[in-house]
């Protein structure tokens, strides 16, 4: 199957098995491959999209709710929003910085840069640990998705460009979407300043954010309850590079709502 110029093709992967602590999920995601019809061979343009929660739980980005303590601050913000005091402790213990705390919603700043709700602390899909474990995002989201694209270069020979993606929500819309929270083999944004439009009008800010784009499209075949956390994108043809998602976070002094 290939997918022919203007048409993107989205495979949800087969199923993996339930992620643990030190398992080695870049076996299990080309065993994915394998098992999934039309995903081999792999094709120049493929990006494959892997979702945050199955590389904190390989890597033990895991949080026993039972052995948290939390502040009072904690406990009075839980009581007041019908929310576990442990894990409010776990998202303070992963800010950088609060934003703001209103509306029974936590925004923050993270170590990695990331403005987010509850710094990414995660109480879905974690597992046999359900309601007593929280899963945090990978302490390097380029380095997991580097080291899942060096592995299954090394099975299928084929340099495949790798997504981390995650769920954000987005200022002045509801909802969430898929975004990406580590690259590896290619361009988080395609810089268009300077190109021609459709009429010939030079562009003079357009800069499309290509990963994220990449991981929304892929959420549409995976869902959240389907327990398929790796996506196979056809016929994307991203940028390709050394990119990081560093180059996504804009600057503080650029940032117009800080």
């Amino acid at each position: 199957m290939s997918a022919e110029p203007g048409r993107v093709e989205i495979l949800a992967l087969a199923r993996l098995p339930e992620v643990r602590p030190g398992d080695d999920l870049e076996a299990m995601i080309g065993d994915a491959l394998e098992a999934t019809p039309g995903a081999l061979p792999l094709q120049a343009g493929d990006v494959l999209v892997v979702t945050q929660k199955v590389v904190s739980k390989a890597e033990g980005s895991i949080v026993d709710l039972r052995t948290v303590t939390p502040r009072p601050e904690a406990v009075a913000w839980a009581e007041a929003w019908d929310r576990d005091p442990r894990q409010i402790e776990v998202v303070m213990q992963q800010a950088r910085r609060i934003v703001r705390m209103a509306h029974g919603v936590l925004i923050v700043e993270t170590e990695h840069g990331f403005v987010c709700a509850n710094a990414g602390v995660d109480a879905s899909n974690v597992g046999p640990d359900s309601g007593d474990a929280v899963t945090l995002l990978p302490r390097d989201p380029d380095a997991s998705a580097a080291r899942i694209r060096v592995a299954l270069r090394a099975r299928f020979g084929h340099d495949l460009p790798v997504i981390v993606s995650d769920s954000f929500g987005r200022p002045w819309r509801w909802g969430i979407t898929d975004v990406a929270l580590g690259v590896a083999g290619l361009l988080p944004l395609e810089d268009l300043r300077g190109e021609p439009d459709a009429d010939g009008r030079v562009m003079k800010t357009t800069i499309r954010a290509v990963a994220d784009e990449l991981a929304s499209a892929a959420e549409l075949a995976l869902g959240k309850t389907a327990g398929r956390p790796v996506a196979l994108v056809r016929g994307a043809r991203p940028p390709l590079g050394e990119g990081s998602i560093r180059d996504l976070i804009i600057a503080p002094g650029q940032d117009l709502f800080r």
